[in-house]
């Protein structure tokens, strides 16, 4: 087992991977900007060190910095929790040249399955269903346009490098589709780095239903079922749950199957979460592979009882897997909203100082943050407060905690996404598990 681990992060997330390494007594070690000296995963931990200013770019995406920062500490493990440098396989490569261990999966597996459009054909060649679509990035609007008219319209371009919705774009028309490619490709080019483009099928009303799988170094994968994440917004996730309401369980241990295959197929190792999309027949498409911890992932925990943060070290320490394998029964239901610093009404940011500050508690209820009150949401990151998570017997009895929860949840100061969620919680189709990725656009309208 390690004996210390740098936290290459902030925020929540690193405060969960403190609260892990704690019960398995490995000391801990956070990074912090000059912003984030009062987070409470920099209180926490063991050790702390500041590795620059607050923008990302001189201090959580600083390489150097962090693996400078694990040598003068004596840390001989870097966990990268999500977002910043978690799906860097370049990264990843420098912490093991330098002696480290890395939590997280292999840098080849990273680097396969963060180029869409060799993942997309790494799932044809291991018998998963994908979207049909191209195999290789396209090479100009001609090639573009013929294969387009031949998949029929509307089609989706994506950026080979991509993910949040950036290098994205739907095409409905032809006349649309040299227009939209170059505007995704500039997009993908900024955000990436790289403005390769790849087109697929659309669906008009899939839902996002993603898996959750474990793989360890001998050779065993299993997966812990799904997390249903349709509920979101210009393809950021605003709410998720486990299990799916759309889902059978002969669906769902096809998919799970199909999950497993997959990542057994590429040498997986460690957490990750294998998305599809989910059409209303019932056909389910291979979307993409996240090679890391998800945002989403205590909904999982709460249903299968499985700490996947504790068995993300155990793995990279070296041990087996000892989770069964076969077909996943979830127990009872779990639901999460993203508490959010941001207007409700405009989704636009809202950082600053939280005057009064007063978590939920009580039966099936847990909350994972960093905030507390007077503390200071910086401008510079993410605008996550919170992740209130409500669990069930049954999906019924975890909608009204989270209902519960919502209105106890008491923030301050700045503006939330509280308000929101309550509407969303009271809306009659979300109740019934009526909906898709389209769910905030009609619901949105509504209230307009």
């Amino acid at each position: 087992m390690l004996r210390k681990i740098l936290i290459a992060n902030r925020g929540e997330i690193a405060l969960r991977i403190i609260q892990a390494c704690r019960e398995l007594g490995i000391a801990t070690v956070a990074v912090h900007s000059t912003a984030d000296r009062e987070s409470l995963h920099v209180t926490y931990a063991d050790e702390a060190i500041c590795i620059g200013p607050p923008a990302s770019r001189e201090s959580y995406l600083d390489v150097s910095s962090i693996v400078s920062a694990a040598e003068i500490t004596g840390a001989d493990g870097v966990h990268p929790g999500y977002g910043f440098l978690a799906e860097n396989a370049d990264f990843a490569e420098v912490v093991e040249d330098c002696k480290l261990t890395w939590i997280g999966p292999r840098p080849r597996s990273i680097r396969l399955m963060g180029d869409k459009a060799a993942a997309r054909r790494t799932a044809e060649d291991a018998g998963v269903p994908v979207l049909p679509g191209s195999r290789e990035p396209l090479t100009d609007a001609r090639a573009a346009r013929a294969l387009a008219d031949e998949l029929g319209y509307p089609v989706i371009l994506k950026a080979v490098a991509g993910g949040g919705g950036r290098g994205m774009r739907i095409v409905r028309a032809g006349e649309e589709l040299e227009g939209l490619l170059a505007t995704a490709g500039q997009e993908a080019s900024k955000a990436f780095g790289d403005g390769s483009i790849y087109i697929e099928k659309y669906l008009v009303q899939p839902r996002h239903v993603e898996f959750q799988v474990l793989a360890d170094g001998h050779g065993r994968v299993v997966h812990l079922g799904e997390r249903e994440c349709s509920i979101q917004r210009r393809h950021q996730k605003l709410i998720e749950e486990a299990p799916s309401p759309a889902l059978t369980p002969e669906l769902r241990s096809a998919m799970g199957e199909a999950a497993v295959r997959l990542s057994a197929s590429v040498g997986y190792e460690n957490a990750g979460t294998i998305e599809f999309l989910l059409d209303e027949d019932g056909s389910f498409y291979f979307m993409e592979m996240n090679t890391r911890i998800q945002v989403e992932h205590p909904v999982t925990e709460m249903v299968s009882g499985v700490d996947l943060v504790k068995w993300q070290i155990r793995i990279a320490s070296g041990e087996p897997l000892t989770l069964p394998e076969g077909d996943f029964v979830p127990n009872g239901h779990a639901i999460e909203c993203r508490i959010n610093a941001e207007d409700p009404e405009r989704f636009t940011p809202s950082p600053g100082r939280i005057d009064v500050y007063h978590p939920p508690g009580g039966p099936g209820i847990r909350v994972d943050t960093h905030a507390y009150e007077h503390y200071r949401i910086p401008p510079h990151y993410d605008s996550l407060v919170a992740k209130l998570i409500a669990w069930g017997e049954d999906r019924a009895e975890a909608v009204a905690r989270m209902q519960r929860a919502l209105d106890f949840f008491v923030v301050e100061g700045i503006k939330t996404t509280i308000p929101l969620h309550q509407r969303i919680m009271a809306d009659r189709d979300f109740r019934a598990g009526r909906f898709s990725t389209r769910f905030m656009e009609s619901f949105l309208a509504k209230k307009g």
